[in-house]
């Protein structure tokens, strides 16, 4: 009997990025996101995936429309590189979403909209902790995915220094220990956790896009994207 394998990828989207230097809100200003999400992918066949994603970068490459498009230059360091929703243009992006639209794909997103965590803080004498609110949608996100596989990867965009990583498993770990105390159905799966970068992980590209799209709904109210596949979100 083979052993099932679940394949999740998580990326985030937006800052957490509050207070200016004299402790006013910076929310509605240049650069500044409405809102902070950590989104997970589960991914049925991550090997056909990344096999599609890499014929159509190669073809996206050699396209003689695309190939003068700034982002489409080797020195940009962008889509020739590999895709990233935000930096590919409107046709690249086109056919990554029909790519994706092909596959079995389930998504989540937690969200923190900034404004609850400012109203938050006013009465604290510390602005809330960026770490402690990422691994907080961590454990959301992954506290009914992990017990349905024999083995569970889990490939994160990483997040600056090594502890960082040492805290994801923590979050992981604890999203299974409060499913097992709230079900009561225990969920010791083998689950290993891999920090990797976009370039080197076809999942967190996949990741990033949804991301992207739900970001474009939050931000500027444009559903257009994430109405093109709503079936992927769980």
């Amino acid at each position: 009997m083979s052993t099932q394998i679940a394949h999740f990828f998580v990326d985030e989207a937006g800052d957490l990025t509050l207070f200016g230097r004299r402790g006013n809100s910076l929310l509605g200003t240049q650069g500044v996101s409405k809102c902070f999400m950590v989104g997970v992918a589960h991914v049925l066949n991550p090997d056909a995936l990344r096999d599609e994603l890499d014929a159509l970068h190669s073809n996206l490459r050699e396209d003689e429309y695309l190939k003068h498009v700034f982002s489409m230059c080797p020195q940009a360091g962008k889509t020739a590189r590999f895709f990233h929703a935000k930096d590919d243009c409107p046709e690249v992006r086109r056919e990554v979403y029909k790519l994706l639209a092909r596959h079995d794909i389930k998504v989540q997103v937690a969200i923190r909209r900034k404004y609850r965590l400012i109203e938050q803080s006013r009465g604290s004498p510390r602005p809330p902790n960026p770490n402690s609110i990422y691994d907080d949608l961590i454990k959301s996100l992954f506290k009914r995915c992990l017990h349905k596989a024999d083995q569970n990867v889990v490939t994160f965009a990483r997040r600056g220094k090594s502890d960082r990583e040492e805290a994801l498993r923590q979050a992981v770990r604890k999203a299974q220990d409060n499913f097992e105390r709230d079900v009561g159905i225990v969920c010791r799966r083998l689950t290993k956790t891999i920090p990797s970068v976009p370039s080197e992980s076809h999942g967190l590209q996949v990741i990033d896009y949804f991301l992207w799209a739900v970001q474009r709904l939050y931000e500027k109210g444009e559903d257009r994207y994430f109405n093109f596949w709503p079936r992927s979100f769980a």
